[in-house]
């Protein structure tokens, strides 16, 4: 009885052989393997950067609310049935501070027709869009912000004719930092013109943008120097720590500001619509998500194109080969193979491109770098599934080819 000899050692093609064969095809032709690795890595740094970039505004924002704290509420005018602007009662700040759990109040109101110039010689029409509001004394430190420049209202300059910056403002108005005697001139409709000297400038405040481009003035300068009328048209309500606190107090506001009307007025909570705001944030990704699999599509026709091409050059070196006892799944892993690292290639240089990218743009805006794991471990799985799919067919081609067809040319 005669037996098969076993297949020898060294026909067996081990992964570490197969993987340093498929590499000899790339290092030989580097220039054609580099160009088609482009696409490849564009696409990849294109979903890196994306998702990098995402994360990374999302974790800043995030810890930004949080060392704010999420008990913040804001109380506003809503609208009459008729659809104008409702008013707040004077009172409601006081009635506000009376709930439980409610630990500090703050307001502004709103004093309409009054326009900020930097002096008198300014165009009326220029008016950068700033508001003039009356402030309570603890504004800043209810409304999550601070003051940057100078110093905020006291008990003496809310009844003078001073004036604090909003971020915003301070920018559109040309100033920097307080310098004594600095002044801001406000005039308006039946008011003929007042100058109010600065106090202080404060910092953008995340919670309430709305300071950020208004002028604040004491109510009692506001009452007197520019005809205000007293209502409230922002209530600034800080709770316990205790979410549970925090939306009790939040169902209660409403008819606690105005007993009389409670559906003429808003109650917010500016940490909510920052998380949703920073959720909403992803679905502007997908386009660019979309522009990075259009650009990984474009590298997959270019390996494919490579491999064609290189089945087509290397058609004597196939028909060797199988002259040699190569087998068709030799061969056919061999291109395989090629196709899978060279998108390999491109993959792993498209994901440090793009977290080099969103590096640099995190650290530029004083946020934490945050690359989701999903981020490059999907670009890699990406680049190898692109790579094998686009070199399946070469493969196979080359597999299919005759030995006597193939050395013909020689």
């Amino acid at each position: 009885m005669t037996t098969v000899p076993p297949v020898p050692a060294a026909a067996r093609l081990r992964p570490a052989d197969l993987a340093g064969l498929a590499s000899i095809g790339l290092r030989t032709r580097r220039l054609r393997a580099a160009l088609s690795a482009l696409g490849i890595a564009l696409g990849v740094a294109a979903i890196v950067a994306v998702l990098g970039l995402a994360a990374s505004s999302q974790a800043a924002l995030l810890n930004e609310i949080q060392a704010l704290g999420t008990n913040l509420l804001t109380v506003g005018n809503g609208q009459t049935f008729g659809g104008a602007t409702a008013e707040l009662p004077p009172a409601a700040p006081g009635m506000i501070a009376r709930l439980p759990g409610v630990t500090a109040v703050q307001d502004t109101g709103a004093v309409g027709g009054i326009n900020v110039y930097k002096s008198p010689l300014v165009p009326p029409v220029e008016t950068n869009g700033l508001s003039v509001d009356a402030a309570t004394l603890g504004l800043p430190a209810v409304a999550g912000t601070s003051v940057a420049q100078g110093g905020y209202l006291n008990a003496a300059t809310a009844r003078a004719p001073a004036a604090v910056l909003g971020a915003t403002a301070a920018r559109l108005l040309g100033f920097d930092r307080i310098r004594p005697g600095t002044r801001i001139w406000l005039s308006g409709g039946s008011f003929g013109g007042q100058w109010f000297y600065l106090s202080g400038i404060l910092r953008p405040d995340t919670y309430a943008p709305e300071l950020d481009a208004a002028v604040l003035v004491g109510f009692p300068a506001a009452q007197r120097y520019l005809g205000f009328d007293g209502h409230p048209s922002q209530v600034y309500v800080r709770t316990a720590s205790d979410p549970a606190v925090t939306a009790r107090v939040d169902g209660l506001l409403a008819a606690q500001a105005n007993p009389e009307n409670p559906g003429q007025v808003t109650v917010s909570q500016p940490s909510a619509a920052l998380t949703a705001q920073a959720d909403a944030k992803g679905a502007l990704d997908t386009l660019f998500l979309g522009l990075g699999a259009v650009a990984l599509l474009v590298g997959a026709i270019g390996v494919a194109n490579i491999m064609v091409i290189s089945v087509l050059e290397r058609r004597q070196e196939i028909g060797l080969r199988r002259a040699l006892g190569a087998t068709r799944g030799q061969v056919r892993g061999q291109f395989l193979a090629e196709a899978v690292l060279l998108s390999l290639a491109g993959g792993a240089c498209g994901v440090a491109a793009g977290a080099t990218a969103t590096a640099a743009y995190a650290r530029a805006h004083g946020e934490a770098v945050v690359i989701p794991p999903d981020a490059w471990g999907g670009g890699l799985a990406a680049a190898v599934v692109i790579g094998a799919l686009a070199g399946l067919l070469p493969a196979i081609r080359a597999a299919r080819l005759s030995p006597t067809r193939a050395l013909w040319s020689i």
